[in-house]
């Protein structure tokens, strides 16, 4: 994967479902949880060996558009 905003790659090291909370609408007036991919990602570094470095989580929903904006698969 590729950060649109940092040019930098990462590698996907976990993937796990989750539920997340959505913000109140107008129909049903309360928050409600909806299902989510929780990823977790690793900064690639040359000469460091995977799992070890930098790491970043992020869940992602069928309804939002996120992940398309921020991230590239390459």
């Amino acid at each position: 994967m590729r950060s649109r905003k940092y040019g930098t790659l990462w590698r996907i090291v976990e993937k796990r479902e989750i539920w997340q909370n959505t913000p109140a609408d107008l129909q049903a007036e309360q928050p409600h949880l909806v299902p989510a991919i929780y990823l977790i990602f690793w900064k690639v570094r040359e000469g460091t060996m995977p799992g070890i470095g930098i790491m970043r989580g992020y869940a992602c929903t069928l309804s939002g558009n996120a992940f398309e904006t921020n991230w590239e698969i390459v």
